[in-house]
């Protein structure tokens, strides 16, 4: 509660707060069915309605309800975004704390094949594996936990480095302690405050390249809504149908900046050597 009471009295927090928890409600709302209209039913005689009391962001070409669509691609672009960040997370944790305490052999092996990983720009390293396994949702999930993987291990790394040579994890190991305990006890509850801010912001990242795979049609495939592929979808239609771009790439651009404002206000919270007077 303490950390919550932080953030909302936070200038960025508040503001990247409440926009992630306004999204979030948004998301439970279209998984549990709770949206304006069936996203997936056409009514075609409202094709390309511009947005009314009925319609209150229009419907597109087929005549589905845009705003049903939207709470929809909201949720699925979440589903993705998170999904993607916890197993990157977990993977980068393991191998960032193996490497950092067993060194040797096994940290270089580790850390060269992550260098390897960070050498190609994150786009195309999800496109080349997308491209080997097929396009779908769970394959964009683990295109973007494999590209992010390589930032949590050396996120990890550097700092347990650090924190394994301090004098507690001394006195640990002269008490003989269980190395699994030290790793958990000590190392990890250490790398809170850093992990918690990169997973904030690569939660923004993760949205951007769910977005930027399913505009390109190698992400989530229709009939499902998802933000990108509703951008794809009014690429032709952007005169005609303005709406059918503005509130999709609204929703991406606001959704992004809710997770990179909360970023910058848990750095500020939790890292002792940023933290500032806040408003």
């Amino acid at each position: 509660m303490s950390l919550i009471r932080s953030i909302f009295s936070h200038s960025s927090g508040r503001i990247g707060g409440t926009i992630v928890l306004v999204y979030l409600v948004i998301a439970v709302l279209g998984l549990v069915g709770v949206t304006p209209h069936d996203p997936l039913m056409q009514f075609r005689v409202d094709r390309l309605h511009a947005p009314s009391m009925t319609y209150w962001m229009g419907t597109d070409l087929l005549g589905r309800d845009v705003a049903s669509r939207l709470m929809i691609g909201v949720a699925q672009s979440f589903i993705v975004a998170f999904s993607s960040v916890a197993i990157a997370a977990v993977i980068g944790i393991l191998l960032g704390l193996t490497a950092a305490w067993f060194g040797g052999w096994w940290d270089g092996v580790v850390m060269r094949f992550m260098d390897v990983l960070l050498a190609f720009p994150a786009i195309l390293l999800a496109l080349l594996i997308i491209a080997i396994v097929g396009p779908g949702t769970w394959t964009s999930v683990m295109a973007i936990a494999i590209v992010y993987t390589p930032i949590f291990t050396r996120v990890v790394r550097g700092p347990a480095l650090s924190i394994k040579t301090r004098d507690f994890v001394d006195a640990a190991r002269t008490f003989h302690s269980r190395r699994s305990y030290i790793l958990t006890r000590h190392l990890m509850l250490n790398l809170v405050a850093p992990l918690t801010v990169q997973i904030t912001l690569a939660l923004a990242w993760a949205l951007l390249t769910e977005a930027g795979l399913s505009f390109l049609g190698l992400g989530t495939q229709p009939p499902k809504a998802s933000l990108g592929l509703m951008l794809s979808d009014s690429r032709n239609l952007m005169e005609m149908a303005p709406w059918l771009l503005v509130f999709p790439a609204f929703a991406i651009m606001i959704g992004i900046l809710g997770f990179n404002l909360l970023g910058d206000a848990l750095r500020d919270i939790l890292d002792p050597r940023t933290r500032k007077v806040t408003a």
